[in-house]
C-alpha cells in the first residue's frame, strides 16, 4: 500500500430511481484512474456511505475492486452505527479485495476517548489491512486527539490518518508527538496545500471527482518542489475546494462531476439537489473553472 499522491473521494453513482448504477459508479471509477490518480476512496463521505444498505456497501466495493483490478489501491470507508457492525464490514472488504480501510468512529453518539479507542481497536483486530483514521470533527463531532493516537501506537495496522480538521497546526503536532509512526494525509480540499507543505504524503480530495488532472498536477508539482506552478494551480481551484468544507458538499461536488460531464447529482435523501440560488453559485463556480483550467488536455 502506497500512501502517497492523489486519492479521489469517489461518489457513488444513483439511477432515476435511487437504486445504485454500478456500470455508472464503475465509469467514475475507471475515468479517475485513467486520468493518473493514484488510489481510490469509495464509500467515504462523498460516496455516501451511510445513505447505502449493508448488501450494498458489498457490492459498490466488488464493483470497485474489479474495476481497479490492481492498477490503484482501493480504501473503502467503515462507517457504521456501531462497532460489531464496523467489525463485520472490515472483515467483509477484507475477504472482498480492499486494499486499505478508512475507519470513522461510530456513528450518531459521541463516544468518550476510550470507548473511541476500544472502537477502533475493534475494527483494526477483524482484519490484517492497513487503516486509515478519519478525523474530521466538525462534521462527526469526534476528535482523534493525541491521547487516542498515543492509544493506538502499538496497533500495527494503524498506519495512516486522513486529517480533515481545519487546523493546520495538527500536522506539526503528531509529527512532532509521533515522528513517523503515523501517514498525514490531507483530506479538507480547502488546507490541502498547507498540510502536503507540512509533511501529508497524500490527498484524500473531494473535488478531484470533477477535476482530476489539476489535483494530480498540484500535488507532483509539490512532490518535484515547484512551488510557484503548485500554488498557481492551487488558487485557481480555491473557489471549489472551499464547497468541501460545507454540510452541502456531497450535492456540491455531485453537481460538479455532472457539469463537467463526469457523473450525475442524485444523491440519496436526507440529501437533495441543490437548488435555487446555492445551485446557480455552485454551477457558475464550475463553468468559470472550466473556463480556465490550467491544465486542460
Amino acid at each position: 500500500m502506497q500512501w502517497t499522491g492523489v486519492f479521489p473521494a469517489a461518489t457513488t453513482q444513483f439511477a432515476e430511481d435511487l437504486s445504485i448504477d454500478f456500470a455508472a459508479t464503475q465509469k467514475v471509477l475507471d475515468n479517475l484512474i485513467e486520468d493518473g490518480v493514484h488510489g481510490l476512496t469509495i464509500m467515504g463521505t462523498c460516496g455516501e456511505n451511510n445513505s447505502l444498505e449493508p448488501d450494498e456497501k458489498l457490492k459498490v466495493l466488488e464493483a470497485a475492486c474489479e474495476t481497479a483490478k490492481g492498477r490503484v489501491p482501493v480504501i473503502v470507508g467503515v462507517s457504521e452505527l456501531t462497532t460489531p457492525r464496523a467489525v463485520k464490514f472490515a472483515a467483509d472488504a477484507a475477504r472482498i479485495g480492499a486494499d486499505a480501510l478508512m475507519v470513522l468512529p461510530a456513528m450518531v453518539y459521541v463516544p468518550k476517548e476510550r470507548e473511541l479507542v476500544t472502537h477502533l481497536k475493534a475494527v483494526a483486530a477483524a482484519s490484517d489491512l492497513p487503516i486509515m483514521l478519519y478525523n474530521n470533527p466538525t462534521a462527526y463531532r469526534v476528535n482523534i486527539s493525541m491521547d487516542v493516537l498515543r492509544e493506538l501506537t502499538d496497533v500495527e495496522s494503524v498506519v495512516a490518518l486522513k486529517e480533515s480538521s481545519a487546523d493546520t497546526r495538527r500536522y506539526t503536532d503528531v509529527v512532532n508527538e509521533f515522528g513517523d509512526r503515523f501517514i498525514m494525509m490531507a483530506g479538507l480540499d480547502d488546507v490541502a496545500f498547507e498540510g502536503l507543505l507540512l509533511g501529508a504524503a497524500g490527498w484524500i480530495s473531494g473535488l478531484t471527482s470533477a477535476f482530476p488532472q489539476e489535483s494530480v498536477e498540484l500535488v507532483e508539482s509539490l512532490q518535484k518542489g515547484n512551488i510557484e506552478r503548485a500554488r498557481e494551480i492551487y488558487r485557481w481551484f480555491m473557489p471549489l475546494l472551499h464547497l468541501d468544507a460545507e454540510h452541502d458538499l456531497v450535492q456540491s461536488i455531485k453537481l460538479s462531476e455532472q457539469i463537467m460531464g463526469r457523473g450525475n447529482e442524485r444523491v440519496r435523501m436526507p440529501r437533495l439537489p441543490l437548488e435555487g440560488a446555492r445551485r446557480a453559485e455552485v454551477t457558475a463556480m464550475v463553468e468559470k473553472a472550466a473556463a480556465t483550467r490550467p491544465c486542460a488536455r
